[in-house]
């Protein structure tokens, strides 16, 4: 895609969300890494609907780790996964109490040595918790980058390091919102709704819908 095309797509889906925002639903940088890390493999929806109550009861490392493993699986049992996941929130609610004082480190090498996060889940927290202009490269970001031809890449990681250094700075704050919603909502796996797309003309997408 050319530099042109590029800049046109994001004043597109600009245009269209000038102010896009996760849906996961947090309180605090903790809850929203607790967020993160729940929502692998989870819908966003799924999520939200177990930590309404959860983050009521524990919205900081010292709350999660008093607890419990055992209780915190019962709020969480409707998220695939769940037993894992729960297993590795109340260790990295530990290391965070322990190491970090019981806040949410903003940098990446320290978040990504807390159990169960890795660089997509560090990356949305340093973007949406910090305002770091990270682009963290989800299932839905990675059919958009390379259907349209944004950013064609073989992996995750091949993928961000394109958008990286093809999106504009100004656009790099808000690039991954834009993305995912684009791609959960329009460019779908199975039926991308290309009738009702905003970047249809900027798309190097051969198979678009009517």
């Amino acid at each position: 895609m050319s530099p042109q095309a590029v800049h046109d797509l994001y004043a597109r889906l600009a245009a269209a969300t000038p102010e896009p925002r996760t849906e996961l639903e947090f309180l605090n940088p903790f809850t929203l890494l607790v967020a993160v890390v729940l929502s692998a493999q989870s819908t966003d929806a799924g999520v939200n609907k177990a930590t309404a109550s959860l983050f009521k009861v524990a919205d900081t490392p010292a709350k999660m780790l008093a607890l419990g493993e055992e209780r915190l699986r019962e709020f969480v049992k409707t998220i695939g996964l769940y037993n894992t996941k729960a297993k590795n929130i109340i260790a990295l609610s530990r290391i965070l109490a322990e190491e970090h004082g019981g806040e949410v480190p903003p940098d990446r090498e320290a978040l990504e040595r807390l159990p169960g996060v890795g660089r997509k889940t560090a990356s949305v927290v340093l973007n949406v918790a910090f305002g770091v202009p990270a682009i963290p490269v989800d299932t839905h970001i990675f059919r958009v980058a390379n259907r349209t031809g944004l950013a064609p890449g073989k992996t995750p990681l091949e993928v961000e390091q394109l958008l990286e250094a093809i999106t504009p700075a100004e656009r790099k704050m808000h690039a991954h919102h834009w993305l995912i919603l684009h791609g959960r909502y329009v460019c779908k796996a199975r039926r991308p709704d290309c009738a009702a797309c905003v970047i249809r003309g900027v798309c190097e997408y051969d198979a678009k819908t009517a």
